[in-house]
């Protein structure tokens, strides 16, 4: 009677578990079309830090957040964007290894929404920083990055979303800012 209990409420967990990864994938990818489309910022992060959770599971990284629920929604390409959250928090995550802390912050400047996404690892060295949005630029290993990530997440904010995309760093600290304005021509 108890394994049966335990194997309904493991069985209850896992559904629960499975679900929830279903929607953030479908919220994901809610815009394979290209059209610009409103969106809530938050979700999009939200759905980035869902789809990327196995990526934390297995650390001690805690994620914080610094969110202002009263920005207005944005008119974006949403799977671009979400492109951009999953590029910037996966560098984070790999930054910080096993431990660490990221801060995903928003916030408005007059008609732009910002979004800081600041982890307190070891930070990136100047000549390093100088070409980070540089195409096929990388840090990583043979096998563990293409060295598009970034260059992507820069065209994808700069090129198709009017915005910047910025960097601050210094040891134990990095900052990847974006500026996006609330409405698209």
């Amino acid at each position: 009677s108890l394994t049966a209990g335990r194997l309904a409420a493991e069985l209850e967990e896992s559904t629960e578990r499975m679900s929830s990864l279903v929607g953030a994938v479908k919220s994901y990818a809610y815009m394979d079309r290209g059209e610009l489309v409103e969106v809530d910022l938050h979700e999009g992060l939200e759905t980035t830090l869902t789809v990327l959770g196995f990526k934390l599971k297995q650390t001690t990284i805690a994620v914080v957040r610094d969110y202002d629920r009263t920005l207005p929604k944005l008119t974006v390409r949403g799977s671009e964007l979400n492109q951009v959250w999953t590029n910037l928090l996966d560098n984070a995550i790999a930054a910080l290894g096993e431990e660490g802390t990221i801060t995903i912050a928003t916030r408005a400047d007059g008609n732009c929404a910002v979004i800081e996404i600041t982890d307190d690892g070891p930070g990136i060295p100047d000549d390093v920083a100088e070409q980070i949005f540089d195409p096929f630029f990388t840090t990583k290993g043979v096998g563990h990055g293409t060295g598009l990530g970034l260059a992507t997440a820069r065209r994808i904010i700069v090129d198709r979303h009017n915005g910047s995309l910025t960097l601050d760093t210094e040891p134990g600290r990095t900052t990847f800012r974006v500026r996006l304005p609330f409405t698209q021509a």
